[in-house]
């Protein structure tokens, strides 16, 4: 097995450009999109043994690998643009968190006799991670102090449904037909000269001038270290919600505008960070504990997604904003980022990084109500 860290890394660079290379090239391949081939491809290696499920490379591009991700694709959008879309985003946001609650008390009743004494715990804590991202759902395991051994097999089940869960939204889109709305962004020096932020995200519009990489590594590296600092200073608000502020204040100086190949290394480190999701879907740690685990995690997305994608087709919410607001709920911002910039749902990312951000917050509160609820009935 492979388990340097530099090592590790090389292989998700593979994997990326592997991807890529297939999207490329092939029909089939450009409808899955690079980013689901990436999170199947690092599954297969990791599930087979070559990479392992843990490794400090994984660690870095989790955070602070995506937050740079985040940074570079939002000096890339206007947010006059995008902010229209979002009390459609939020509805189809709420109709998710409530999908989720009703799935895991559901899946709690099912489930209690094989989980066990602990069943109140996970039904809190899948209720948080799957309606605001896996930082709930660390906060709620700490607050029932939930077993080690139940907690780390919860956490691999929440890690492989969370993955499988981002590529049936990645592939929703090709299996039912969307529109894609294409931003407008400004990749070259002279005034006026523009492109789709779609083909940003593959092409710098002219070549990368060596003072364009410079600014930009100043200016990820600067936000994130800034958004860490103001989060210390004020720890109620997450980090995550200071770099989207900070990374959105210095897209708007014209200068930064002009600046070459942001959106494209922006993505690049998106799909790093979703093959790490798939390298990180090991299956055989959950078979250690018992699949009851995984069971309850799979009854509680699937259960959610019935909410989310069946009452938002009957209130016409378009598609391309119920796979975002559902990817904020089971995965958090970034991953709601990373499924938007994937698609082309360009006009999606700010209003899908808001409501992550407003799962965030509403988490751990669904989540401390469902597990009293269900430790009320089942014990």
């Amino acid at each position: 097995m492979i388990t340097h860290p530099v090592a590790v890394f090389l292989v998700l660079a593979v994997v990326v450009w592997v991807s890529i290379r297939l999207e490329a090239r092939y029909t089939l391949c450009r409808s899955l999109s690079a980013a689901l081939l990436g999170i199947l491809l690092a599954m297969v290696l990791s599930n087979a043994g070559i990479i392992p499920g843990t490794s400090r490379a994984y660690d870095y591009l989790t955070d602070p690998g995506v937050s740079l991700g985040i940074v570079l694709i939002l000096l890339s959008v206007d947010a006059r643009t995008v902010l229209k879309a979002g009390p459609m985003m939020l509805a189809a946001f709420g109709l998710g968190a409530l999908g989720t609650a009703a799935g895991s008390f559901v899946s709690a009743l099912v489930f209690a006799p094989m989980v066990g004494p602990e069943t109140w715990k996970l039904a809190g804590q899948f209720t948080g991670t799957y309606t605001g991202g896996g930082v709930n759902f660390a906060a709620l395991g700490q607050a029932f102090d939930t077993s080690s051994e139940v907690f780390s097999a919860a956490i691999a089940a929440d890690v492989l449904v969370t993955a499988l869960w981002m590529m049936s939204c990645l592939a929703a889109p090709v299996v039912f037909g969307r529109s894609k709305p294409s931003l407008k962004v400004r990749t070259h020096a002279e005034p006026g000269d523009t492109m789709t932020l779609e083909k940003a995200l593959y092409s710098s519009g002219m070549p990368m001038r060596l003072s364009d990489a410079g600014a930009l590594v100043v200016i990820a590296v600067g936000s994130v270290w800034a958004a860490g600092k103001l989060q210390a200073l004020i720890p109620l608000l997450p980090d995550v919600l200071w770099l989207t502020t900070i990374a959105l204040a210095v897209a708007q100086i014209p200068a930064v505008k002009r600046l070459s190949g942001a959106a494209m290394w922006g993505y690049y480190l998106l799909l790093l960070f979703l093959s790490t999701n798939g390298a990180q879907s090991v299956i055989t740690s959950i078979l250690k504990v018992g699949p009851a685990v995984l069971y309850f995690a799979i009854g509680t997305v699937l259960l959610h997604g019935a909410a989310i994608f069946g009452l938002g087709r009957l209130f016409r919410i378009e598609l391309a904003t119920l796979v975002v607001a559902s990817q904020a709920n089971v995965g958090g911002p970034a991953s709601a980022m990373a499924l938007a910039t994937a698609r082309g749902f360009t006009d999606k990312l700010l209003p899908g990084v808001a409501v992550g951000l407003l799962g965030y917050a509403v988490g751990n509160y669904s989540g401390f109500l469902i597990g009293a609820l269900v430790r009320g009935i089942v014990g």
